[in-house]
């Protein structure tokens, strides 16, 4: 069955069936180097020869210098003369830490190559499908970029604003709380919601909560989901007044995953040197302390191409407030927690109106155990 597209920019493109399962296979490849490509996109390809059959595949990990265009042109080997490639984003065509991809295939007689998306890299972006097409290769992109888009929207996020990818995770009860009045919180949801997060945090750079959160919590900030991970996760506390406590778990373990504190500009000079000499590093800077745009393009400037936010409320609603959410997860629980003084789950200023409030598109709802997993994106104003 043929599929007949027109791409954005007019051109007229025709998919097969075994074009759509060859690229669905690229990308389920490219997801498996999740937590391991960061700050690199992740990618996959599938060669398939004349009937349709793979001959070779691979998927990219950073610390294994190979794309995944050359572990599966290794596989086909002589094969590859007159194949097909499903890359699931646009080869490179520029030398980087290693040889362009697009000679690869060149040199090994690819006959069609088929990627849905550009690269948002300057340095790559439209100039590998130019290659290709200049030394003869047939060329087609378009081919499932929505879900090209969506495997790779932290690298994206990163390319395109230098900042990374926030994703806010908060757990609630029915009522919206995320503690009852006297500050207990563990645990809301049940353990399938929490091995659920540890999946989440593998997927990201670092992990962000507040001050208030921290001292409430003494939370750990670990990625437990026994899943590779070419980085140790980045654990970062939004804490103006520098009110961390040096017996916390964050600061004990400082010296074993990264610590990065943004406060306000602290004459605590003890309570500095302490905290240093345990292994974190602060940021202290009056403009950093509150401003939320300037901790992003700080993070941005270290490579982390990605945040999971994981609270408090007051962090959770100015971020929302600033238009700086890209992604949204709720884990609701079937409890009701009720009480005026218990903790609602989003702070800030919040929405006057409304027809203002923060709405979610691509929603999607799983079932973990007795809660439900809360998935999506807010919707741009101009989207209507």
């Amino acid at each position: 069955m043929q599929q007949t597209v027109a791409t954005a920019n007019g051109a007229i493109e025709e998919w097969s069936e075994t074009d759509h399962r060859m690229m669905a296979r690229a990308l389920t490849l490219a997801a498996k180097g999740t937590g391991q490509v960061s700050p690199g996109p992740l990618v996959g390809c599938v060669i398939t020869n004349a009937e349709g059959e793979v001959i070779g595949e691979g998927f990219y990990v950073y610390e294994a210098v190979k794309h995944a265009e050359t572990l599966a042109l290794e596989q086909a080997g002589d094969r590859a003369k007159g194949a097909t490639a499903y890359v699931s984003l646009e080869p490179h065509a520029h030398f980087g830490r290693t040889s362009p991809c697009t000679d690869a295939l060149i040199a090994a007689g690819i006959r069609r190559v088929v990627a849905p998306i550009e690269d948002p890299n300057p340095k790559v972006s439209g100039r590998g499908f130019e290659h290709l097409r200049a030394a003869g290769l047939e060329v087609t992109n378009g081919l499932m970029a929505g879900e090209a888009r969506k495997v790779n929207e932290k690298y994206f996020q990163f390319m395109k604003t230098g900042r990374p990818f926030v994703h806010l995770k908060l757990a609630t009860s029915l009522d919206g709380k995320i503690a009852t009045r006297t500050g207990d919180s563990r645990w809301i949801t049940g353990p399938e919601s929490r091995a659920r997060a540890h999946e989440l945090r593998h997927e990201y750079d670092a992990i962000l909560i507040g001050a208030g959160t921290a001292l409430a919590d003494d939370p750990l900030l670990t990625d437990r989901s026994s899943k590779p991970r070419r980085r140790p996760l980045v654990r970062i506390l939004l804490d103006e007044r520098l009110q961390t406590d040096p017996e916390s778990q964050l600061v004990r373990t400082a010296k074993e995953a990264p610590v990065l504190i943004f406060s306000g500009e602290s004459r605590d000079a003890g309570k500095i040197e302490v905290l240093q000499s345990r292994g974190v590093e602060i940021v202290s800077d009056s403009s950093k302390g509150r401003d939320l745009p300037a901790v992003l393009e700080e993070l941005g400037k270290r490579s982390l191409q990605s945040v999971l936010i994981e609270g408090g409320a007051t962090v959770a609603g100015n971020l929302i407030d600033a238009g700086l959410v890209d992604k949204v997860t709720f884990f609701l629980a079937p409890v009701i927690i009720g009480g005026r003084d218990a903790p609602n789950a989003i702070g800030g200023h919040g929405t006057d109106k409304l027809i203002d409030a923060l709405n979610l598109v691509d929603v999607e709802m799983v079932q973990r155990g007795r809660d439900i997993e809360v998935t999506g994106y807010p919707k741009a104003k101009d989207e209507g």
